[in-house]
């Protein structure tokens, strides 16, 4: 991690229970679902699967200052988390701890290395810093998003140790 933190006393918020699926069990009900309404009751699901999918896969990533993850310290809600699979698109805006947190790249570049390698190439994934979030909230918007700029930062080699280590398994 970094020596000097940048926000030496984050909040820090309880992780949410992981959601189980459970297959559902539909029997001679006069309650059960009709033909229609499962046509509907699975489009939903598969959004909702898709949805969690892509929550799962950025939810322990670890904080680069500190031994928390990003859900832990509200980096990253449920809520900041958009996908629109027909578009093949995400959007993750992200909320660092502090106005002035010289991290904000760095959690932005682990989150959109580790879709990069989760995902199908297919989509399209943009990251943001919340509005009114970060001081310089437009300049840290525009490199996240920009390919060349986010390619030359994965060939800088101390770079690509630390986002390694945000998105390193941790066992806790």
């Amino acid at each position: 991690m970094v020596s000097g933190l940048i926000n030496a006393n984050p909040v820090i918020y309880e992780k949410k229970q992981r959601r189980v699926r459970r297959a559902s069990s539909v029997g001679d009900d006069e309650h059960a679902i009709e033909p229609i309404d499962q046509i509907e009751f699975e489009a939903r699901f598969v959004r909702v699967f898709i949805f969690l999918t892509f929550l799962n896969h950025i939810r322990d990533i670890k904080d680069p200052e500190h031994p928390y993850s990003l859900e832990e310290l509200k980096v990253i809600t449920e809520e900041a988390v958009e996908v629109d699979d027909d578009n093949s698109y995400v959007r993750v805006t992200f909320t660092p701890t502090v106005e002035h947190c010289s991290m904000a790249t760095v959690i932005g570049l682990c989150l959109r290395v580790k879709l990069m390698r989760s995902l199908p190439q297919r989509y399209k994934v943009d990251i943001r810093v919340a509005p009114g979030t970060h001081a310089t909230e437009s300049a840290v918007n525009k490199q996240l998003n920009d390919k060349e700029r986010v390619a030359a930062a994965l060939e800088n080699p101390n770079l690509v140790d630390m986002v390694d280590e945000c998105l390193a398994p941790s066992y806790a």
